[in-house]
């Protein structure tokens, strides 16, 4: 019989003492809430990126012109577009609703760039030129990359950095950053949700079925993040887990996600 195993892992030391929460339980269920609408947003635009980059390299023809990608949301439709090599044109063009892994609309008549491809190619460009600055502590370890989702917020953007590995059986958590920017694409400011990359590797050596996992944060980023849940639900179906938890050393207390119900908590133990 194959023996249950709960991995934890944390981070940083457990034994500080927490900062008084503010929060009545109202108030922290709401700021879950709303994380999860972000993470479940940031998922939208991944998983719509994943499943096109597939369709993308199990055709021959398109795979030799296309490029880079753009994703973004228009109205109730997430679209992922391939542009050729010198970015003058759109190649490629798959419309996602509801997260499906099948596209609802695909086009390959070549055309110019609309206004929001612009705008999203521009901030993708200017952003990247900036992330070599040091100051920034961007990188990504041997076999993983960082893979950019570009929010508008008002007149500005969000531009979320998160990990990304080829290799099966992890779930890449950490190593994920959040750079708001003008409309020009100049950072204004950063966050870093986690202190490195934290691996959890779901194949267990002795045989046993690894049923869930835990992290914690830095201090500074107090809540589960929209990247861990975006993290979760990209790589948790390709593997036996349904949920994780995070312990918060800034609020004493642990917050746990379950991707199969999209639930999101706060609980005293993982």
């Amino acid at each position: 019989m194959k023996r249950i195993v709960t991995l934890l892992f944390i981070g940083m030391s457990i034994g500080i003492s927490s900062q008084e929460n503010k929060y009545s339980d109202k108030e922290f269920q709401q700021k879950l809430d709303s994380i999860k609408a972000e993470g479940n947003l940031l998922y939208s635009h991944e998983i719509a990126s994943w499943n096109s980059g597939d369709l993308v390299s199990t055709n021959k023809k398109l795979h030799e012109i296309a490029q880079n990608y753009l994703t973004y949301k228009s109205s109730d439709t997430v679209k992922t577009v391939f542009l050729n090599k010198d970015q003058s044109l759109i190649v490629a063009e798959y419309s996602f609703k509801n997260s499906q892994k099948k596209p609802v609309k695909e086009s390959f008549q070549q055309r110019k760039l609309n206004q929001i491809e612009l705008n999203t190619n521009k901030i993708r460009s200017t952003v990247i030129s900036q992330l070599s600055d040091p100051k920034y502590e961007v990188g990504a370890p041997e076999g993983y990359n960082l893979n950019l989702i570009i929010i508008p917020i008002n007149d500005n953007y969000k531009v979320y950095l998160i990990p990304g590995t080829s290799q099966s059986g992890v779930i890449p958590f950490g190593n994920d950053y959040l750079f708001i920017t003008d409309k020009e694409g100049k950072i204004i400011s950063n966050q870093k949700f986690h202190s490195r990359l934290i691996p959890v590797f779901t194949q267990v050596k002795d045989g046993g079925t690894l049923t869930t996992t835990t992290h914690s944060h830095l201090r500074t980023s107090p809540f589960i993040s929209a990247t861990d849940i975006c993290t979760f639900k990209l790589y948790a179906p390709l593997t036996k887990l349904e949920e994780f938890s995070v312990y918060s050393p800034a609020l004493g207390t642990y917050m746990k996600y379950n991707y199969k119900i999209d639930s999101i908590q706060k609980v005293k133990k993982p």
